[in-house]
């Protein structure tokens, strides 16, 4: 999954990985979500159309201002070694 860097997350006391916005806005798509009696944005991937979780509006206001709660289970953590093999060497230059 191409959604957050580890350069985007922040600590957000709700209990799930946050992050401030996705590395690429074109791999993820949004669904208003009104279970559980509240209205949401859920974020699913574009490709696999897999929830991945919500996006609220009150994350920091300095980086857009989104907070992206991040299902922990649809997040592979790649090391910065490895990422070339994994193909993800394009993205290097977010974490370096």
């Amino acid at each position: 999954m191409k959604i957050p860097s580890s350069s985007s997350k922040r600590g957000s006391g709700c209990g799930w990985p946050s992050f401030s916005k996705p590395i690429d806005k074109d791999v993820v798509k949004y669904n208003e979500d009104n279970s559980f009696n509240m209205t949401r944005t859920e974020v699913r991937s574009r490709s696999g159309d897999a929830h991945l979780g919500h996006v609220f509006d009150d994350g920091p206001k300095d980086q857009g201002g989104k907070r992206y709660c991040i299902n922990s289970a649809s997040l592979e953590f790649i090391p910065y070694s490895q990422m070339d093999e994994r193909g993800y060497g394009y993205l290097k230059y977010l974490v370096e």
